[in-house]
């Protein structure tokens, strides 16, 4: 393993720590009262304080953030205050459909950034090259609570060919996974783009042309396999994002996934279910960039692993 992922494992408790104490002092500071949130703000004043003891709201905040802490290091993440489930369980009831969207997301982004970034990096200055850097442009600015509706107009309610919103079948996941991996298309596509052209202009590119190799050769053997390693980078820090649940998509979708569950319990002032999805995200960005660096020694021969 080399030093800097060991530094980063070893990084890794220290930032959930980090992330943990900022999440929970933000979700305290945040105006409103969860007690207003159940019973009403017309509720006897008796009935909240039970409820507000009951909760253990009454606490002082020192003394919630340690036992949270104490809690956390037991692998309990508590229970939500709405409802009293187990807060474990709630999230791992959306996982699934996050993880499902996140998939095919990062699918539709990489059926259509790698070839046409490739292709344009390939022959610069041409139409398709052109082409590619306009749809990259277009679809960096345009944001997804602007295309999900868009696309919804069209193929939901004009041609009828989709569901509007929530996960009734494989159908209802096209929209929104197409809503987000559109955007992750464009980033990547002029990305792979510029890494291409970049590597195109190398000394070793240039000697693998005078021998004489097909131009196929040339950037699927040589050019390519180093192009890749910014891309991957870019797409390890995308994929953690649309793990941690693209909360924008998700609502315009209905999507029954852990952004969405994020939402709601800040909404309705969930404490321990806000914490508990932020602790979710967290590792799960986290993991995926530590295993982002893992792929840089496979994607390039010139990173060595240290011992």
């Amino acid at each position: 393993m080399r030093a800097d992922l060991r530094r980063k494992l070893v990084a890794f408790p220290v930032t959930l720590f980090g992330v943990l104490t900022l999440v929970f002092l933000f979700i305290h500071s945040i105006p409103g009262d969860p007690v207003d949130a159940m019973l009403g703000e017309s509720a006897a004043p008796a009935d909240r304080e039970s409820l507000r003891r009951s909760l253990g709201l009454d606490r002082p905040l020192g003394e919630r953030y340690v036992r949270y802490l104490a809690e956390i290091a037991r692998g309990d993440l508590g229970r939500s205050i709405h409802g009293g489930a187990p807060v474990a369980e709630r999230i791992a009831s959306r996982m699934p459909a996050t993880i499902a969207l996140a998939v095919a997301a990062g699918l539709v982004a990489l059926a259509i950034a790698l070839p046409l970034g490739i292709f344009a990096g390939a022959n610069r200055g041409s139409l398709v090259d052109r082409s590619a850097s306009a749809f990259a442009l277009l679809g960096a600015a345009t944001p997804n609570f602007v295309l999900g509706p868009v696309l919804v107009l069209v193929f939901s309610v004009r041609l009828g060919w989709l569901p509007v919103s929530g996960a009734e079948g494989p159908s209802s996941l096209i929209l929104p996974a197409v809503t987000l991996g559109l955007g992750m298309a464009a980033i990547l596509t002029r990305l792979t783009r510029s890494a291409l052209i970049e590597v195109l202009d190398s000394d070793y590119v240039r000697t693998a042309r005078a021998k004489g190799l097909p131009e196929r050769t040339v950037i699927g053997r040589h050019a390519l396999r180093n192009a890749l390693l910014p891309v991957a980078t870019v797409i390890g820090l995308q994929l953690g994002h649309l793990l941690s649940g693209a909360i924008v998509t998700e609502t315009i979708f209905a999507w029954p996934g852990i952004g969405r569950l994020t939402l709601e319990a800040i909404q309705s002032r969930d404490y321990p279910l806000v914490q508990g999805c932020i602790l979710v995200i967290a590792v799960g960005y986290l993991a995926v960039n530590w295993i982002t660096d893992l792929a840089y020694a496979r994607l390039d021969p010139r990173i060595r692993l240290q011992r």
